[in-house]
């Protein structure tokens, strides 16, 4: 049985050099065959006009000398302009080549998970310097992302890794009768098994509400009551730590629409957020307005703040300012300002930050539609 073997193909320098120089001698061919045809008529009708005898042989050689200098003239400076359009055309279809083999080479370094390969601008239009910041942007996005997940696998496994080390390490003093499981062993080994559900359940929620598979009950919800009901909850633990938790509700009652568990899910997150960042002695406040159309929620603290660098990525996954903070020390796990933004989008709302740096507090901005 024979096989077919692929056609070898023509790269794009090849091509375009190729149909360059097919049109530069069609070019040539037609101009002299015009030339040809054309000139000798009209220099015959302008003998004859000047009263020549057409019949002479001094008519017949001028003619003649005419035809042949005028074809020796045409043939000579048609090749000498080809083969200098085709000298321009092969630098140029080389510098062409040049350009689009970069290109393709950083969109194969992409694909291979070379995500740092950036293409220079080529200087030969605006097409192609786009397709060239379009691969840089690419790869630049690519980048982040793929750092993003490293961090995030290594964030996960430390989160799974300090409340199964503490599981594992009750149970081998249990075997060994180093401990006896009384009221205390309970207590440690249901905090960590705690820490590993909570974790679960907020990679279940984060995925589901970015895929919008997020279920909501919305009600009509006061939100003013609602922050009442939340911050009742979270006081104590802003005791605890020394920090003044306030609120400044709107003049007038704020109706909303919205699921009240899932809000409530997202102002929990938003206070212990401002808490982790706010030292002993410092304020956060939690003001309600309304805003046109919106009702807006502000959770403003006079902690740490957000430096400019970090500011575009608080939203994203297991993100942390400083990645030397863990769960365990008050870090975060990392997904709790992502569940609520994803939480607000789903109730048609935004959830924003901002921050005018390191030790200047930050403002959490929640806006949703007003019932």
């Amino acid at each position: 049985m024979s096989r077919t073997r692929p056609r070898a193909t023509r790269g794009f320098g090849a091509r375009l050099l190729l149909t360059q120089a097919l049109l530069l001698v069609a070019g040539a061919v037609t101009a002299y065959l015009v030339a040809s045809l054309v000139g000798p008529g009209l220099f015959h009708q302008h003998l004859l006009e000047a009263g020549t005898d057409p019949s002479s042989s001094e008519t017949y050689h001028l003619e003649m000398a005419f035809r042949d200098a005028l074809l020796v003239a045409m043939g000579v400076a048609l090749l000498v302009s080809v083969g200098a359009a085709l000298a321009v055309s092969v630098w140029f279809t080389r510098r062409v080549q040049r350009s689009t083999r970069r290109v393709v080479d950083a969109a194969a370094d992409v694909a291979a998970g070379r995500y740092d390969v950036r293409v220079p601008a080529s200087g030969l239009g605006v097409e192609l310097d786009r397709m060239s910041s379009t691969i840089n942007e690419l790869g630049a996005r690519l980048e982040q992302v793929e750092g993003t997940r490293r961090r995030m696998l290594s964030d996960l496994g430390h989160e799974l890794r300090t409340p199964l080390a503490t599981v594992e390490a009750h149970l081998e003093a249990l075997e060994d009768g180093v401990i006896v499981p009384d009221a205390t062993t309970f207590a440690v080994l249901r905090s960590s098994t705690h820490r590993l559900r909570r974790l679960a359940d907020d990679l279940g929620a984060v995925s589901r509400a970015q895929e919008g598979r997020l279920e909501l009950h919305p009600v009509r919800v006061d939100l003013g009551g609602l922050v009442d009901d939340v911050v009742a909850t979270e006081t104590a633990a802003f005791e605890t730590r020394g920090v003044t938790l306030r609120t400044d509700p709107a003049a007038a009652a704020v109706i909303i629409d919205a699921d009240p568990e899932r809000l409530g899910q997202v102002l929990t997150n938003l206070l212990r957020n401002a808490l982790r960042h706010t030292s002993a002695g410092g304020t956060v406040t939690v003001r309600t307005a309304q805003d046109g159309t919106h009702a807006v929620l502000h959770v403003v603290d006079d902690g740490e703040g957000i430096t400019p660098e970090h500011l575009p990525h608080v939203f994203e996954r297991f993100y942390r300012a400083d990645s030397s903070r863990t769960t365990a020390d008050g870090g975060g796990s990392g997904i709790g300002l992502t569940i609520s933004r994803a939480i607000a989008e789903a109730h048609g709302g935004t959830l924003t930050a901002r921050s005018q740096g390191a030790g200047t507090g930050a403002t959490f901005a929640l806006r949703l539609p007003r019932a």
